[in-house]
Order: C-alpha cells, then sequence, then structure tokens
C-alpha cells in the first residue's frame, strides 16, 4: 500500500484555507462598512474591542454569493450566527419549513426618519 503524500495534502489545506480566509476578508470588511454594527437578531451593538464577535452570515448560505450591495449579508453575533446555521441544518435534515424562517424583526426599519431628526 502505497503512503499518503502528506506534503501535497498539506499544501492542499493550507491553500484552501488561504482562499477562504480571503474571501472573508474582502466580503467582511465590506458589510461592516455598509453596515451597522449590530447583531440583526439580537440587537447586541458591537465597538472596535468586541468586533470579532460579529459575523456575517449569508442569508441563502451560499459564501460565494457575495453581491456589492450587500443585499446576500446580514450581520449576526457568533450566538445568532450558530443558530441559525443550526436551524437550517434542521430544516435540510427533517424538513420543517418553519424553522429557517426569515425574522420578522427588522431593527433599521425606521432608521431614515431618525437619521433626519436634529436635536
Amino acid at each position: 500500500m502505497k503512503a499518503p503524500n502528506n506534503a501535497k495534502l498539506d499544501k492542499l489545506v493550507a491553500d484552501a484555507r488561504k482562499s477562504y480566509a480571503s474571501r472573508e476578508n474582502g466580503y467582511r470588511q465590506r458589510a461592516l462598512k455598509l453596515y451597522p454594527w449590530v447583531c440583526g437578531r439580537c440587537m447586541r451593538e458591537f465597538e472596535q474591542s468586541n468586533l470579532s464577535e460579529l459575523t456575517v452570515h449569508h442569508r441563502d448560505h451560499d459564501h460565494d454569493n457575495n453581491p456589492n450591495d450587500g443585499s446576500n449579508w446580514e450581520l449576526l453575533c457568533v450566538y445568532c450566527h450558530d443558530n441559525e446555521h443550526q436551524r437550517y441544518v434542521e430544516q435540510v435534515t427533517y424538513g420543517k419549513e418553519d424553522v429557517a424562517e426569515t425574522a420578522t424583526h427588522n431593527p433599521f426599519a425606521d432608521l431614515k426618519s431618525l437619521l433626519g431628526k436634529s436635536d
């Protein structure tokens, strides 16, 4: 039996991680510029010191679908992001239609009028 070529496998894994990190950094930076630093589910607010706990979630679960307008992204804290992915897995696994329903709360629904107010 032929021994596995670990160097080739290590290079493949390293290249995949580098590609993922590069792709993630691109859309993450764009999403952080587009959206307020607030979790779209639990409304937790973030600042520079804890920004690593805010993730970019792909609404359609396709990490390669990154439109420039950010329409496939939402910012979620790590906890809400894990919950969203677990709900998606359950929907796919068990076929429960109501498991992966979209959020009904829009935290930024009245943002334009709030920004227009002067003190």
